[in-house]
């Protein structure tokens, strides 16, 4: 059965509405009228940091583009050879929910720390930073072929792609999370990378959820 949701909070935005609403004992984050994130599943966010993990020799410096519920700075912060996650999120209103009602399902991962919240545009930032990571972990919208949020689409151009490398340490990897397939993404990530994964995570309704994997960097001009 499904009850239906108890907003929590509306908050409106130079970018449009986003709600917390809370359905039996989980919590779910609609953005302009569209099921963003929930607590009830996090197993792809996870995977999205673990993947990104294994790949890296000395992971000691995290990059997580975009909080959700916590999941994936959770999985970072799990990893004891990191020492510092940055995490960067452009909506205040996501930051204070995973301050206060979200707190409990990352294991209240905000307070650790290694956890350092950089409250702005990921995408503007990532071109105009100077820091470096070993991981670089991508999850601000539904994907390369659904974005809520149309400025979050340079995220997956050539420059948005460009960004990322420049981000990277030497034997860093970079991971997008997908709320579908796209294969045209992946095959436009070989662009640019030499090692490249798409890793499927079953749902129990809907369809699979992706994290596209890029690794060992071709040179960028």
């Amino acid at each position: 059965m499904n009850y239906a949701p108890e907003i929590i909070e509306r908050s409106h935005t130079d970018r449009g509405d986003i709600q917390l609403q809370k359905r039996e004992n989980h919590f779910e984050i609609i953005y302009n009228g569209t099921f963003l994130m929930a607590t009830y599943n996090g197993e792809s966010e996870r995977l999205l940091v673990s993947s990104a993990l294994r790949k890296c020799p000395y992971p000691r410096k995290v990059l997580i583009g975009g909080l959700g519920v916590g999941f994936s700075l959770e999985e970072a912060l799990s990893d004891s050879r990191v020492e510092q996650v940055d995490v960067v999120e452009i909506e205040e209103a996501i930051i204070r929910w995973n301050r206060k009602h979200l707190a409990p399902y990352s294991g209240h991962a905000l307070d650790d720390p290694r956890t350092n919240v950089i409250h702005t545009d990921l995408v503007k930032w990532m071109n105009e930073t100077d820091a470096s990571y070993d991981a670089v972990c991508l999850d601000i919208d539904n994907g390369p072929d659904w974005t809520v949020s149309a400025s979050n689409t340079g995220l997956y151009s050539e420059q948005g792609i460009k960004a990322a490398i420049r981000l990277l340490r030497p034997h860093g990897a970079v991971s997008y999370w997908s709320a579908g397939a796209s294969p045209e993404f992946a095959e436009y990530l070989k662009r640019f990378f030499h090692g490249v994964e798409a890793l499927q995570i079953p749902q129990q309704r809907g369809e699979p959820d992706y994290v596209y994997l890029a690794s060992s960097p071709k040179s960028i001009h």
